[in-house]
């Protein structure tokens, strides 16, 4: 896991909407994140695979396809709201898919999965609340977590007493500072990364058609 700075972040810069987890996210692998990353690279199929997702969030001129029109397909105005503040980014569906796809190209997926569990986790019916609450622990915060997220040792045992009598709230402190992680260390790289520049200048050029 990479060190990080870890500092409380402000209520009023955690995003307010709930976006919900793919139940996959969930499931714990057969290796853990160190192991896949001293022991494996990144496939070279998924920068191919990245290339062609965001050629086809580009709107095509023979086509005449307007993005504006069309909820599927990417603006070039809503790509540069991405770089106003990570809360816009994670309120935009594509802004998770293509952050996302970022963070696996260092390693550090479960911190978006984590904050993406949390959110559905949020809008569990109360008689559900325990079940799921097991499952995030296990799969992000357990000491022996496959996809381990990097939190304080206090932060980490407090959630541990918390799930025993789940709430709503039980994974709010540990959310917190995985989202100021990604807003202080990942999401400044993002920014400066190719994958984003490439995808604005793309759809920058396409816009002057």
């Amino acid at each position: 896991m990479r060190a990080a700075a870890i500092s409380t972040p402000r209520l009023d810069k955690m995003p307010g909407m709930f976006f919900s987890a793919n139940p996959k996210d969930l499931k714990e692998t057969r290796h853990s994140l160190l192991d896949d990353k001293t022991q494996k690279r990144r496939p070279k199929t998924f920068g191919m695979d990245m290339k062609a997702y965001l050629r086809s969030m580009i709107p095509h001129s023979e086509s005449g396809m307007k993005s504006s029109k069309s909820k599927d397909i990417l603006s070039a105005d809503e790509v540069i709201q991405w770089s106003q503040s990570l809360e816009k980014l994670l309120a935009n569906q594509t802004g998770q898919d293509v952050f996302g796809n970022f963070l696996k190209s260092e390693f550090s997926e479960e911190n978006i999965e984590f904050w993406l569990a949390c959110e559905d986790y949020k809008k569990t019916e109360s008689d559900l609340l325990h079940c799921k609450a097991e499952k995030i622990y296990k799969a992000f915060v357990h000491s022996d977590a496959a996809k381990q997220i990097n939190i304080d040792f206090r932060t980490r045992e407090s959630t541990a007493k918390k799930i025993k009598a789940p709430t709503h709230t039980c994974f709010d402190e540990a959310q917190k500072i995985i989202y100021t992680l990604m807003e202080k260390d990942s999401y400044p790289r993002f920014l400066k990364s190719n994958i984003y520049l490439n995808l604005l200048n793309d759809l920058q050029a396409n816009s002057l058609k």
